[in-house]
């Protein structure tokens, strides 16, 4: 983290500075043991429902999507689905980042559906109502896989289907997206959005603990977005909020560099890591309708 963070950046990105501290020191200790520690501190889950959650919103549908990789049988996805007012609108799936389940995730996942998007959200498992044991990152990828299979189902027409990430949920919006370019018979997506993002953990937690020691190369966990976005073949747009303490908009821009065209950059003056589609409304909308031809419907406020 910059040595001007705030005091209440510093307390969000605590976990980040412990996984820094618990690899510089405890590698001699056992590589299985400090996997498992840094997991708990990456994904560093908040149990229960958000205090600041007040229900579903209205016509927000609750699911399970069963998972054909799951260790075992009673494991699936929580999932919200939330069809669009109007038929035949864009679909995107809603990728989450850390600590947070979906209750946490309603302004956003609100202000997608404002924009014209029917909206597929899910937890990971382990995260809120999805069952599961501590998320790693071959889990996650896989609940992304298994998610946007359903939506496929939902949404037939590969120009109407999107992915979206925020924050964590950016690598594994990237990730999936990689993927789908590589395989010829994977159902395809028409675009990737990620908000908030980084390029690697590794810079993630050398940020958060404000050095330059190449911590990467001891880490399990990777989400090596920099080195998979330049094989992502859809259009891409990219926010960052330029008051983020928690992850430097410097990322973004990095990501940005590296990816291939067509590609938008959107860096939004007064956002920070959880408000740039709140603050930059009009802007964000712009950029979803430059960037992916989307139809002049798509609303703003």
């Amino acid at each position: 983290m910059p040595s001007d963070a705030s005091p209440a950046a510093r307390r969000r990105w605590l976990p980040m500075l412990l996984l820094a501290l618990v690899i510089g020191v405890g590698l001699p200790y056992g590589c299985s043991k400090l996997a498992q520690k840094e997991r708990e501190l990456l994904f560093n889950i908040e149990p229960g429902t958000a205090s600041w959650f007040s229900g579903l919103p209205n016509g927000v549908e609750e699911l399970n999507i069963p998972l054909s990789k799951a260790l075992s049988a009673d494991q699936y996805l929580h999932a919200w689905w939330w069809p669009a007012e109007q038929a035949g609108a864009p679909t995107v799936l809603y990728l989450h980042g850390t600590r947070w389940n979906l209750t946490a995730q309603v302004r956003r996942i609100s202000e997608l559906r404002s924009m014209g998007f029917a909206v597929l959200a899910i937890d990971y498992r382990g995260f809120g109502k999805s069952p599961g044991d501590l998320p790693s990152e071959r889990s996650v990828y896989e609940d992304a896989d298994a998610a946007w299979q359903r939506l496929v189902q939902w949404q037939p027409d590969a120009s109407k289907r999107y992915i979206y990430g925020h924050s964590l949920g950016g690598a594994i919006a990237v990730d999936l997206a990689r993927r789908l370019a590589k395989d010829d018979d994977a159902p395809k997506a028409a675009g990737l959005i990620i908000e908030s993002t980084f390029t690697d953990l590794g810079d993630a937690a050398a940020a958060a603990a404000n050095t330059s020691l190449p911590i990467r190369w001891i880490m399990s966990e990777k989400f090596d977005s920099i080195d998979k976005i330049a094989d992502v073949q859809v259009p891409l747009l990219i926010v960052h909020g330029l008051d983020d303490r928690y992850v430097p908009s410097v990322f973004s821009q990095r990501l940005y560099d590296a990816a291939a065209a067509p590609k938008r950059l959107l860096l939004v003056p007064g956002g920070t890591h959880n408000n740039s589609m709140t603050v930059g409304n009009r802007e964000y909308v712009k950029a979803l309708r430059e960037t992916f031809g989307l139809p002049a419907t798509l609303s703003r406020r």
